[in-house]
């Protein structure tokens, strides 16, 4: 079986915060973010309420997935919307899409 990375941004309920994320197992760390976020809020995630998808890539090796991450997150945020807008027009929440 092939892993797949996934770097991933997640914003809450009125899309003023967003939260950017690696992981190998999208559907679970979706789960967490939103326990996180209904309970004990010890993430960034959490406590924003970011469990929202909207947007991510798929890659074939963790170091790909990791280095897009970083080079993302040291963009602006008007850059980080475009992004998001030319993937996700609308900004719908994904995250049935992905379960």
């Amino acid at each position: 079986m092939l892993t797949k990375y996934f770097i991933y941004i997640l914003t809450n309920r009125n899309k003023t915060t967003l939260y950017i994320g690696v992981t190998n197992n999208l559907q679970r760390r979706l789960s967490e973010h939103y326990f996180d976020s209904q309970n004990s809020k010890k993430t960034f995630a959490g406590k924003y309420n970011c469990f929202n998808l909207i947007y991510y890539e798929i890659f074939r090796t963790v170091k790909e997935a990791i280095m897009r991450e970083k080079e993302i997150k040291k963009w602006n945020r008007t850059k980080k919307e475009s992004l998001i807008s030319s993937f996700n027009p609308e900004w719908l929440f994904l995250n049935k899409d992905v379960f």
